[in-house]
């Protein structure tokens, strides 16, 4: 259990990508340049309910678990990681989310697709100023808090502008990925925090 947090982010990003690419693969004319992940998940998808749950779902609250075990373990740390960690426990149960209300692309203002809607904007914007928390409270590696706080916005709002909308947010899924890939190489090690228990 000791090593939990570890590999939850490796299982989650694994997830996702294998999710994704064999998803793709059984829908013919579904192009990654052109169309939204989350139509994989939508009744128009061949299999919306296993996408649902291995690419949005599962890796979620695996980041989910690694956040909460990973705030639990800095005790009496400075206000700003302690907040910090949990603003990304948040943005992951709200990347999970995402699979349990599925998009459906035909109905826009359909109840399931606000939430989904609603839970994409809550994803990001509970992780940026989670990340950027982490930062401030000086949580190792603190250039990589700082750098995703600003990088992952940059995708989601400035980077349409220039690619295709669903690169773009691609773009943004795999820095969020690649920051709590990098969290869990990172030792969680600020002042006040307990330090690591002793194999």
């Amino acid at each position: 259990m000791k090593r939990l947090p570890a590999y939850l982010p490796w299982l989650a990003a694994g997830s996702c990508l294998v999710a994704s690419l064999v998803a793709a693969a059984g829908w013919e004319g579904y192009s990654h340049a052109r169309h939204p992940l989350a139509l994989l998940g939508s009744a128009l998808a061949p299999a919306p309910g296993w996408f649902n749950a291995f690419g949005f779902a599962l890796p979620g609250l695996a980041l989910a678990a690694a956040a909460l075990w990973r705030w639990a373990g800095l005790g009496a740390a400075r206000w700003p990681l302690r907040i910090g960690m949990l603003l990304a426990a948040i943005s992951a149960l709200a990347f999970a989310a995402q699979g349990l209300f599925p998009l459906d692309p035909e109905r826009m203002e359909a109840v399931g697709s606000r939430q989904h809607a609603l839970a994409w904007t809550v994803w990001w914007v509970a992780f940026v100023p989670g990340a950027a928390l982490l930062a401030f409270g000086n949580l190792r590696p603190r250039l990589v808090h700082g750098l995703a706080a600003l990088a992952v916005p940059l995708a989601i709002l400035a980077l349409p502008a220039i690619l295709p909308a669903p690169l773009a947010a691609r773009l943004a899924f795999a820095l969020w990925f690649g920051w709590w890939l990098a969290l869990s190489r990172g030792a969680l090690s600020a002042p006040g925090s307990r330090p690591p228990a002793r194999r």
